[in-house]
């Protein structure tokens, strides 16, 4: 057991390190102009971060048979959409933190105007790094990767579920609706790098593909789940962002609708949902199954 843990550390640790250099490489340099912005865009993406949708990626990719050279473009695609979405998050006219992966926010550091177009400057980058390159088995498949990465940033994705976080700060919610927004602002995007991992390889019938799906989708749930604990629980330092905003905020989350010890164990239910619909792949999965894991006992 200790030999397997030991080589997922390494397994998380070197694609990690990979997705970094990749990530370097994409974006512009801090001296091309205009270098403010060039700067803002490094200093938002690069030197921090799980790197958790990468990472499904990468282990997506390796359960449908793909090369490695390819996942890392669809990884770095949704990576910088999710980096995009922390800078608009933090905004003032948002959650207005100053803290994020332990150094000030965007717009503490570059004012928010540069903030904005940081946010803006990802999301288009985002997809061209998506489209520039063939990393799908077809033309076509490699279309739908770009319409499922669309989908998961778009109003019926992750600005979606936002826009219904910001609406519902000060209300009660039901755990219906409450899984409802997490499923647009949180999950969509993880089950699209699930979907784009898988994508850009040839090993994956209809029946499995849909399994990866119903996958992702109860990892992207069991997060967030995790994620609301760790709010509540953990502390700034341990976080690398400001920790008990949610509550400050009165902002409705799976620990004040099922309360610490049943939001615990729904990470767990969502968890075993996850791995029962990996059953089909036997060791071809093994990361997957790993990072699900990973997901639900991470301390930060």
């Amino acid at each position: 057991m200790q030999t397997e843990a030991t080589d997922f550390a390494d397994w998380m640790r070197l694609r990690q390190e990979r997705m970094e250099a990749v990530l370097e490489g994409l974006l512009p340099a801090g001296s091309l102009m205009p270098a403010r912005l060039h700067e803002a865009m490094r200093y938002a993406v690069l030197g921090a971060g799980k790197r958790v949708r990468p990472l499904l990626a990468f282990a997506a990719g390796e359960a449908a048979g793909a090369r490695a050279q390819h996942v890392e473009r669809a990884a770095a695609a949704v990576e910088l959409i999710h980096a995009y979405s922390l800078v608009h998050d933090d905004l003032p006219c948002m959650d207005d933190d100053v803290l994020r992966r332990g150094k000030p926010t965007c717009h503490v550091a570059f004012g928010e105007a540069t903030a904005l177009l940081v946010g803006d400057a990802l999301q288009s980058l985002a997809f061209q790094v998506l489209a520039e390159q063939p990393i799908a088995p077809t033309p076509a498949a490699q279309l739908d990767m770009v319409r499922v990465l669309a989908a998961a940033a778009g109003s019926r994705g992750m600005a979606g579920g936002q826009a219904i976080d910001l609406a519902s700060t000060g209300r009660e919610l039901t755990l219906t609706e409450l899984e409802h927004m997490h499923i647009h602002k949180t999950g969509e995007l993880i089950r699209a790098a699930v979907l784009l991992g898988g994508g850009c390889g040839s090993g994956l019938g209809p029946e499995r593909a849909g399994r990866l799906d119903h996958f992702a989708k109860a990892a992207g749930l069991a997060f967030q789940v995790v994620d609301d604990l760790l709010d509540a629980q953990a502390d700034t330092a341990t976080l690398g962002k400001t920790a008990g905003k949610d509550a400050r905020q009165n902002k409705p989350t799976y620990v004040s609708v099922l309360g610490v010890s049943r939001a615990r164990e729904f990470a767990q239910e969502l968890r075993g949902v996850a791995l029962g619909a990996l059953e089909p792949f036997g060791s071809e999965a093994a990361r997957l199954r790993a990072l699900i894991d990973f997901i639900v006992l991470r301390s930060h």
